[in-house]
């Protein structure tokens, strides 16, 4: 049992190190020696706390396993309940000041608490060094009219070592963006806690309608953060975004513990969990669907990749559920100032249309380099395309151009990204259906390295072709093993299959082979 996040008023909590987002068992909890609750999940929270108390925590599984471990909740200066400030919670007032209020008044240390009750508000801009707690019961029901939102110009002229302070993003690029359901800029020590829910009610207004226009300001998400330190979520339910629910960016030592994300299969665009161009990221706990990738990687097009150089690096996402959603973990495809050092296990997918991922293209720049990416101990049920690689994406206006779909070789130049080493390691996939894995490197800038190590995949024999690489001349397939294109090196052992039909591994420009 492993402490992984303690509040003034909660904690969470590692129960299975070696389950995936259930455990192996189910635990009963106890705090105190007081019964606390069954839990069936590997990583767990607990709330209703008292500040700066100690507690002890044992978990007892029905085989007789025991573990315990001692912690003290964090003080509090104080508690500033929205209500108190006027805030109605009916779901029909607007309750915006009342709780922005609520939240300029929060001394450092203090705690605003949203108590149960149906909040209608446009976006909160959070503070440093505070809690912002919503409890269970309680939604935070965003404002449908775009209208009546704050818009973040896309960067304002500064005096540092850019020349300008970045504020809005979209898909890459400085662009002017609608503030979120909550905003954080410039923070430090700040954490969103409860067992409450954010819902953008993205679907009530016309976020999702014409999704790719941009109306006034491109749609805003659920969790946006610029340039933020030390931020924790736990606990929250956030649904039906306008666009990206959670999108961190240019941000470092981020905790999303135990949370849920959650939009219809055919929303737009409403990835889960976006962190681009940041440091030290756990996800941890959590559970996603969604209508498009469930977690993205991401550092900016070549634009904001050459000038920050700023990578996506040192990110752990772990013991979490990937249901539905195009991909379930993703790479790219805006990765201009690169990706490394991602290390995702103990992870569950299922459904999604491709599992573990990464997307790239000619134009992301010679600073977009992916490397040191380690995906170990996931099982994927159902997921169409359990492993993909693709250095042609067909994204952006001239995504579908020749220059960018060649399979000729182009010169190696400043627009020519880079893909490292990528080791897959007990990835087991049953039920595939277009193949097991394709890589799609490009011929000047091979894949350097593909591993793939006691990985298992089994196939759907009711499997239909798809296509499973999107860029352009690529064939339907079904029921096929490895498609390996332009690799310097490709480490397979102890890799199992059923079903296939044809040839289990096909090759074409693969400097070596090991098996």
């Amino acid at each position: 049992m492993e402490i992984l996040f303690v509040s003034s008023r909660s904690c969470t909590v590692l129960l299975d190190p070696e389950g995936a987002y259930e455990a192996r068992k189910k635990h009963l909890l106890f705090l105190d020696g007081e019964e606390a609750g069954e839990e069936y999940r590997s990583v767990a929270s607990l709330f209703d706390l008292e500040p700066d108390t100690e507690y002890r925590l044992e978990s007892r599984t029905e085989d007789g396993e025991t573990a315990e471990t001692i912690f003290r909740t964090k003080p509090e200066v104080c508690t500033l309940n929205v209500r108190d400030f006027g805030a109605k919670g009916d779901g029909i007032s607007d309750d915006t000041p009342m709780i922005q209020a609520a939240i300029l008044s929060c001394p450092e240390g203090g705690r605003v608490l949203v108590p149960a009750g149906d909040y209608a508000a446009g976006p909160l801009f959070l503070k440093s060094r505070m809690t912002l707690e919503i409890a269970a019961g309680a939604t935070l029901c965003l404002l449908t009219d775009r209208m009546r939102f704050p818009v973040l110009p896309g960067a304002v002229p500064a005096e540092n070592e850019q020349g300008e302070l970045l504020m809005g993003l979209w898909e890459g690029d400085a662009e002017p963006g609608f503030a979120s359901a909550l905003t954080g800029m410039d923070l430090e020590d700040t954490a969103v806690i409860g067992e409450g829910i954010v819902d953008g009610r993205g679907g009530e207004g016309d976020w999702w309608i014409r999704p790719k226009e941009k109306r006034v300001a491109w749609r805003g998400h659920l969790l946006y953060l610029q340039r933020c330190r030390r931020f924790t979520v736990q606990g929250i339910t956030f649904r039906n975004s306008p666009s990206w629910n959670l999108h961190p960016a240019f941000s470092e030592e981020l905790d999303f513990l135990d949370i849920r994300i959650e939009a219809p299969w055919d929303s737009p665009n409403t990835d889960g969990f976006d962190p681009e161009s940041c440091r030290k990221v756990r996800l941890l706990g959590t559970e996603i669907s969604v209508g498009d990738d469930c977690v993205a990687l991401k550092s900016g097009k070549i634009g904001l990749g050459r000038k920050y150089r700023r990578p996506c690096e040192d990110v752990e996402i772990a013991w979490c559920a990937m249901l539905n959603g195009h991909g379930g973990v993703t790479l790219g495809s805006e990765m201009a100032g690169g990706i490394r050092n991602v290390r995702v296990h103990h992870c569950y997918m299922r459904g999604n249309d491709r599992g573990l991922r990464i997307k790239t293209r000619r134009g992301r720049g010679k600073d977009g380099i992916i490397d040191g990416i380690l995906f170990e101990k996931v099982r994927m049920d159902g997921v169409k395309m359990p492993l993909i690689i693709n250095s042609m994406y067909f994204c952006d206006p001239d995504g579908r151009s020749e220059w960018v779909q060649s399979r000729e070789k182009k010169p190696v130049d400043d627009t020519t990204p880079r893909i490292g080493s990528v080791r897959f390691e007990q990835v087991t996939a049953t039920d595939c259906q277009a193949c097991a894995g394709y890589v799609l490197g490009l011929p000047e800038q091979p894949v350097e390295e593909v591993s793939l190590k006691q990985c298992t995949f089994t196939f759907d024999p009711a499997a239909e072709p798809l296509i499973p690489v999107m860029a352009e001349r690529i064939e339907s397939c079904c029921r096929r093993g490895l498609i390996l294109r332009n690799i310097r090196k490709a480490v397979l052992e102890d890799v199992r299959h059923e079903g296939t039909d044809g040839e289990w591994i096909e090759t074409e420009n693969v400097e070596e082979i090991m098996e």
